[in-house]
Parts: structure tokens; sequence; C-alpha cells
């Protein structure tokens, strides 16, 4: 019984440090959506800014001030760019890209580990909007 308790802990422990330790490939995670459509799904949320209601700059300026939370990958003056933002307790990532696409502003935000965010990226993004 000791042991099984030892080497659970252990587990937990050596997952913990997986999900704060992993690399984050700017890679595979700054990329953009085909066709992105305005969209909260389980572990996901896309929201389409029409028109660009919201300027890049000011949207980036305001992500910048969001808690555990670091550029990866992209600049507004390239007009797209990713950020990580990292639950609290586990540090869980959760990635963010944004882009500008003909007259649109596309926020694309996502989890890595797991299938539902308990509505965590929509929320941030609503609150970021």
């Amino acid at each position: 019984m000791v042991k099984l308790l030892l080497a659970l802990t252990v587990l937990i422990i050596a997952a913990g440090l997986w999900v704060r330790i992993s690399p984050s490939d700017p890679v595979r995670w700054n990329k953009t959506l085909d066709n992105p459509i305005d969209q909260a799904r389980m572990g996901s949320v896309v929201r389409v800014l029409s028109g660009r209601s919201v300027q890049i700059a000011e949207l980036e300026a305001i992500i910048k001030k969001t808690p555990r939370t670091k550029l990866l990958a992209g600049s507004v003056d390239e007009g797209q760019f990713t950020y990580v933002t990292r639950s609290l307790y586990w540090g869980f990532p959760d990635y963010a890209t944004v882009w500008v696409d003909d007259s649109d502003l596309i926020i694309y935000s996502r989890l890595r580990f797991g299938r539902g965010d308990y509505g965590v990226n929509k929320t941030r993004v609503d609150g970021w909007v």
C-alpha cells in the first residue's frame, strides 16, 4: 500500500513538472485557421472581430497585462502573434494566437493538455475583447 501511494505521488509530481517545463514550439502554436468562424468549443474559442472594432496593438496591450502570460512568437508588426497563459496552480498552458485577416481581427485560443478547459479560454478571450 505504501509503495502504491509513493508511486502515485511520484507520478503526480512528474505530470505536474511535465506540464510546467515541456517546451512550446512556436512553429506548432503560432498558426492561423483557414476560414475561421466565431465559436466556442470544449477546449478552445475563436473570436472574429469584423471590421477590426479592436485594433491589434490595443488587443496586445490588454493581453500583456494578463497574469502568467508571455509572448511565444510573432509581433504586432508582423500582423500575427501568439501568447501563452498558464493556469495558476498547475501551470497548464493555453495558447492564444491573434492575427489580421482582410478587415477582421481573429483570436484563436486553445488548451494544450486535456480535452476540456471548463470555459477558461472563452472567458479569458471575452474579457480581452
